[in-house]
């Protein structure tokens, strides 16, 4: 059996339940249990704080983690990355009160800044050649500024909505980050089985993101033009209506593309699309 820590409260909990659930995979969602047991699958999962997951993992207390990237390099433990699962992103960044005249890096020159991740924070300093003064807090990073804590924070950024409301602007990116699936590398075979059927389950959801599958009927002398406007087809699936002249064509379409190719569908003589969600899809 595996033993999977997650997070035990927030945005990222709420994706990796969301995930495993796609994935067929039953959890309890109590909050008030820390171990509990999958019915339907060789796992369970460890509720945690998500900076003590990195340190699970690496320590063998739990053998996967679901953490976001900026915890896992803040923290510094060695695990293996064993896939982004491409949900929860955010980045972190610098951000300076809205007034300031801000031109470079080398603002931050002398300057006192808060943060809850000091180690990604003075990495970052170090590489520009830039000395501050790192100021570790933890909780409430944005209000530090307009209370004379600091002159500047370094935080993570989502929406920017935090920032605006306390009269912040970011301008310098520090890194990208997503939820990531971690691993012990010393797992016995029997947990390296089951995690490649968690892995197979977690690409066919992964595969299916932002897809749609696409039912249209073609006229015949259009099939050609059709096919080649279709991005990525290999082989879309082609059958003949009884209606003589007719082809129904059947293919998947990415979605941010979706209305572009709809358009260019429709002026080659495309009719009765129908455009179905995808759940899975096993490659």
């Amino acid at each position: 059996m595996l033993r999977i820590a997650v997070q035990s409260k927030g945005r990222l909990n709420e994706d990796t339940m969301n995930l495993l659930a796609e994935a067929g995979i039953k959890v309890s969602s109590s909050k008030r249990t820390l171990l509990v047991q999958s019915p339907n699958f060789p796992v369970e999962i460890l509720y945690l704080r998500d900076d003590d997951i990195p340190q699970s993992v690496a320590t063998g207390v739990a053998d996967l983690g679901i953490v976001g990237q900026n915890e896992y390099e803040e923290r510094g433990y060695k695990c293996e990355v064993v896939r982004p699962l491409g949900f929860s992103k955010c980045r972190l960044s610098l951000a300076v009160p809205k007034a300031v005249d801000y031109k470079d890096v080398t603002w931050f020159e002398g300057k006192k800044i808060a943060t809850s991740y000091p180690a990604i924070l003075e990495k970052f300093l170090k590489e520009k050649g830039i000395n501050s003064e790192i100021h570790v807090i933890t909780g409430s990073v944005e209000i530090s500024p307009g209370i004379g804590l600091s002159d500047a924070i370094f935080d993570i950024v989502s929406s920017g909505s935090t920032l605006v409301s306390n009269n912040l602007r970011e301008v310098e990116v520090v890194m990208k980050s997503e939820a990531l699936l971690i691993g012990d590398p010393k797992l016995s075979d029997e947990k390296c089985e089951i995690l490649q059927e968690l892995l197979f389950r977690i690409e066919a959801v992964k595969n299916a993101e932002d897809k749609k599958y696409v039912l249209m009927n073609i006229p015949s002398d259009k099939l050609q033009e059709v096919i080649d406007v279709l991005p990525g087809a290999k082989s879309p699936t082609v059958m003949p209506l009884a209606t003589e002249g007719w082809n129904s064509v059947h293919t998947v379409i990415d979605e941010k593309s979706f209305w572009e190719i709809i358009s260019k569908l429709k002026e080659l003589g495309a009719q009765g699309i129908l455009v179905i969600p995808i759940e899975k899809m096993i490659l």
